[in-house]
């Protein structure tokens, strides 16, 4: 029997990325719908969930992408609403890859620094993928900081995140070199999840830092985040620091994205989130 992904875009066109990712992990057919709304959600998901029965719904899936990453959380409650009882599809949520981007941060920076009751930073810490990542420290056990350049735009960030992920972090605002250094005073890691082009941490704060011991930087645009970083860190050792680039974070990025795309065409009840995707980057970090 085919394995076929629904794929659900709140964009007007579906993702080609995410579909080209999809036959790469092993979908043979992926069927693309985008401007997908609450309203019309349920009679896509009604496709996939009455067409197939008993031990064959585990072959058709359902992806969640595009660039839309509120309304495609709305999305994913009403798609896991619709299911009932064993009639039900695995789910992967991953809109602009802020799951799998945040989750390959994470698993990598963890390895090379545990930071259960360390403190760590998350600077330009308001989207959807610094959210995450923050969400996922918090998870390892950090005491997590977001960062912005409005005090009050970091702590709107911090009570969103708590509101997704029920977890508690902390904000602080980081708008220049004196801001920043106080931000990262006794952190052993730091993230940088900012606009493309934009520097935020500057190379002789980090290099001379007493505590940190990572940085990470998703930022594929230079000037990058981390002044004197180079994208194609993948684990580079510098002045004593861990530094991982947006290159180093991406493969892995892929190859967790593809192995939940084949994972779920396994069992028909899996639901792919920033928990499960941060457990899937461990495993294959």
């Amino acid at each position: 029997m085919k394995k076929i992904l629904l794929q659900l875009d709140c964009d007007s066109l579906p993702s080609v990325f995410d579909a080209v990712t999809a036959y790469d992990a092993g979908a043979d057919i992926v069927l693309q719908y985008g401007n997908v709304t609450k309203e019309n959600v349920r009679d896509l998901v009604y496709g996939v969930m009455f067409t197939r029965g008993g031990d064959n719904l585990k072959f058709s899936a359902i992806f969640i992408g595009g660039s839309k990453v509120i309304e495609a959380a709305e999305i994913l409650e009403i798609v896991k609403s619709t299911f009932f009882g064993n009639v039900r599809n695995s789910v992967m949520f991953d809109p602009s890859g802020c799951n799998t981007t945040a989750a390959a941060a994470v698993a990598k920076m963890t390895k090379e620094c545990d930071v259960k009751g360390q403190k760590v930073v998350v600077l330009a810490g308001t989207g959807p993928v610094g959210q995450r990542a923050a969400a996922m420290f918090a998870i390892e056990g950090a005491k997590v900081f977001v960062t912005s350049r409005k005090l009050e735009k970091a702590k709107r960030s911090a009570e969103e995140i708590k509101a997704m992920f029920g977890l508690e972090v902390n904000a602080c605002a980081a708008f220049d070199d004196e801001s920043t250094k106080e931000a990262l005073d006794g952190a052993v890691a730091a993230l940088c999840t900012g606009a493309p082009g934009v520097t935020l941490i500057g190379e002789e704060l980090w290099k001379g830092h007493p505590t940190l011991r990572v940085l990470g930087d998703v930022n594929a645009v230079p000037p990058l985040g981390v002044e004197g970083m180079k994208s194609s860190f993948n684990g580079e050792v510098v002045e004593g620091k861990v530094l991982f680039g947006s290159m180093g974070i991406g493969g892995l990025k892929m190859r967790v994205h593809r192995a939940c795309v084949a994972k779920l065409f396994e069992k028909n009840d899996i639901v792919f989130d920033a928990k499960s995707i941060l457990e899937m980057a461990k495993e294959l970090s």
